[in-house]
């Protein structure tokens, strides 16, 4: 009636799970989260009631416990983005993804902890407790997904699902050792996300295969209403994959990046090895000066929407009010916004710098060109190749407190990242190998709207590296899972 630490795949899961409704299978991620979230604080909320949860038990995802990023709604449970200004607010409506996984017969178990309002590399940002990296719980698990990912990497949940404006699901994925993709812009529907960057924002899934990712994303696809970003499903492309061998490019000066540590740069090495020992054409190629104008760009466009954003917590539509009534409208709001972190005041009040009148086309304005720029370029690149390799992130996960006085640097642990946000791409972070300790990865891009094409070719790459999860320290005390009909491969 017992398995090892580690989850079977999503599909095999809901095949066992659905023999007793799935409860057996919910309480056996339950009881590891109540047993062994403690100092890892990978979770905000967890479900208190497990007579409440109720399970389809014909569905593809039967039974299967799955975690949710605390800035997506979920009926019932917290929704604080990991804000003190949000405590206590329990949302009326689920997002249109997690209705979707619902449906498929997925219960969710609980809400993962992340860098207030997703603005952060590291969760040290979150209003409710540092999360921590479970290969090593003086590190950080990355951000703003990091609860996300370290609940995933912990065998916690086979699954989880984050949010991603500029390498949030990617990056604590290449810290935590999981898998985690990126659709394209528009892929899924953001109904249900609170937003940072509306134009950049995707959600996204941490899973510990590259299979379950694809899982989950066929099962979230489709047209929403309550979202117009949505592009319909037939324009994803899914041909069939690529005939032949595809064509992989790399950046020599990512190679070289002075920021690279050694075992990212070994990890990328062995990934542009692998390809060319399966008779890939692997190519070099160049964008001179995209490190000189993307991060600013991406930064420059994620505050100024986020200023925008994050306007409605005011107090007179979100977020608490002292006890004693205001004279003044302003007072009301600037007691409430106090209950905004350091970073989230400094993110909202650069945006509301650069959209200031005289201001919109110097530096605005300015972010929007070169965004478009990114875009026309990597279109550009994609006629050339098929799969981008880069690094997910420049080190490894790095120690609790290391640069939370260091901005600059926090902020360039999404500069391999960002690209595919401000250019709408699909990316995936892979793990690689187990460095000092501590996991290494790569990230894959595509062209926008090629997700299935991308998934497939990250299948291969993870055929070849044959990573373990199960090399995770932190699974060695984990009880067994428990399966009705025995144990499961």
């Amino acid at each position: 009636m017992s398995g090892g630490p580690t989850w079977p795949s999503l599909r095999r899961l809901a095949e066992v799970a659905g023999a007793d409704g799935g409860l057996l299978v919910v309480q056996s991620s339950l009881r590891r989260i109540r047993e062994h979230d403690g100092d890892l604080r990978s979770f905000l909320a967890v479900q208190a009631d497990e007579s409440d949860l109720q399970v389809r038990e014909d569905g593809p995802l039967s039974g299967v416990p799955l975690a949710v990023k605390d800035n997506i709604a979920v009926e019932g449970l917290p929704l604080t983005c990991g804000s003190r200004i949000l405590e206590g607010y329990v949302p009326p409506f689920t997002a249109t993804v997690v209705e979707r996984l619902q449906a498929a017969g997925a219960v969710v178990v609980g809400k993962t902890n992340m860098d207030e309002f997703a603005m952060g590399s590291s969760s040290e940002t979150s209003a409710y407790g540092q999360c921590r990296n479970p290969w090593m719980k003086d590190r950080v698990p990355g951000g703003s997904s990091g609860g996300s990912a370290a609940a995933v990497a912990a065998g916690l949940v086979p699954a989880a699902l984050g949010s991603d404006t500029g390498g949030s699901v990617r990056q604590p994925a290449a810290f935590c050792g999981t898998v985690g993709f990126k659709p394209s812009y528009g892929a899924l529907s953001r109904f249900g996300l609170v937003a940072y960057g509306s134009s950049l924002d995707q959600i996204g899934m941490l899973t510990g295969r590259v299979a379950d990712a694809e899982h989950l994303f066929r099962l979230m696809l489709g047209h929403d209403r309550r979202d117009g970003t949505v592009v319909a499903v037939d324009e994803l492309d899914r041909s069939d994959p690529v005939s032949g061998q595809p064509t992989v490019g790399f950046f020599p000066d990512h190679r070289d990046h002075p920021a690279l540590d050694e075992a990212t740069r070994v990890a990328l090495e062995q990934v542009l090895d692998i390809y060319r020992s399966q008779g890939h054409d692997v190519r070099e190629l160049s964008l001179p000066h995209a490190d000189e104008i993307v991060v600013p760009a991406y930064y420059l466009t994620a505050c100024a929407e986020a200023s925008s954003n994050l306007a409605r917590f005011d107090g007179v539509r979100y977020g608490p009010r002292a006890d004693r009534e205001p004279d003044r409208v302003e007072d009301l709001i600037r007691s409430t916004r106090a209950l905004f972190g350091r970073e989230v005041q400094l993110r909202i009040l650069l945006g509301t710098y650069v959209l200031r009148a005289g201001h919109y086309d110097q530096y605005y304005g300015r972010a929007q060109q070169a965004r478009s720029e990114i875009a026309m370029s990597y279109r550009s690149l994609f006629d050339e190749v098929d799969i981008l390799v880069t690094p997910s992130a420049p080190t490894q996960a790095f120690r609790i407190g290391e640069l939370i006085d260091d901005p600059v640097t926090m902020k360039l642990a999404d500069q391999f990242t960002v690209t595919a946000n401000l250019a709408g791409l699909p990316a995936i972070s892979l793990p690689v190998g187990v460095s000092g300790g501590l996991p290494t990865a790569v990230q894959l891009m595509g062209k926008r709207s090629s997700d299935l094409l991308l998934l497939n070719e990250a299948l291969r790459l993870e055929n070849w590296l044959e990573f373990d999860p199960a090399k995770c320290p932190f699974l060695r005390g984990l009880p067994s899972l428990k399966f009705p009909g025995g144990d499961v491969e």
